[in-house]
């Protein structure tokens, strides 16, 4: 591709049930500041990324408004849909017409880096598809229905994967189709690309890009951000 366009679409629709909190997420104060606040200034100041499309639950919308057009390169805001796949397909539809590549992330990793999208998307454009991902530090066991230890996993080949994960546009649309066609559930963006016969390459992140998922995670993110 002779001139590259890059969109971010952040998905930030998740309900957070297990927050415990009385609001979204995205707006959890870190440092002083909205999570999702940390999560687009880092796609803000990171060069590659030409334009941002944000996804946000319909009753977010406007709170998060308020915060998202502060930088400059936030094109829209748009309504998720019920389940994380939905809401990645509205946002993909959202960009512009000219992007050559999607940088899916999720909204609850605030802690991601300018540096860390740079890596990513530098791999991406070499070879279609990356993503950010770390070695698993702990020992994985595949446990069965009644309990018990199955077998164990050699931890030197299992890695966490994070976000965000790039993709050039064509190979993505691609995947979308064959998971509306053959009605396919997956559990991230990685997967349904690789349904289509595209490897996908490791880009090695950071430990301290967390999601938020529990109330611990905050603690950690603020000690993190603090150290900053």
């Amino acid at each position: 591709m002779s001139e590259r366009y890059t969109t971010a679409v952040i998905v930030a629709a998740g309900e957070g049930t297990r927050m415990g909190y009385h609001m979204s997420k995205q707006l959890i104060p870190l440092a002083g500041r909205p999570a999702i606040e940390h999560t687009l200034r880092a796609f803000q100041n990171c060069d590659l990324i030409n334009e941002i499309v944000l996804v946000a639950r319909q009753q977010d919308i406007n709170d998060i408004a308020q915060i998202a057009f502060t930088f400059k390169k936030v094109m829209a805001i748009i309504a998720g849909g019920k389940e994380r796949a939905e809401s990645v397909r509205r946002g993909i539809y959202a960009t512009s017409r000219c992007t050559t590549h999607y940088a899916i992330h999720d909204g609850a990793r605030a802690l991601i880096t300018p540096e860390e999208i740079t890596r990513v998307l530098q791999t991406a454009y070499d070879t279609g598809a990356a993503t950010l991902a770390t070695p698993v530090t702990d020992t994985i066991k595949v446990v069965g229905e009644d309990d018990n230890i199955q077998s164990t996993p050699d931890r030197s080949t299992l890695y966490a994967v994070q976000t965000p994960q790039v993709f050039e546009s064509e190979i993505y649309r691609r995947a979308i189709d064959n998971a509306l066609q053959n009605n396919l559930s997956v559990t991230d963006d990685c997967k349904m690309v690789e349904e289509i016969g595209v490897p996908v390459k490791i880009v090695r992140g950071e430990y301290t890009n967390i999601k938020l998922t529990t109330p611990t995670d905050v603690i950690i993110a603020e000690a993190l951000l603090k150290r900053r």
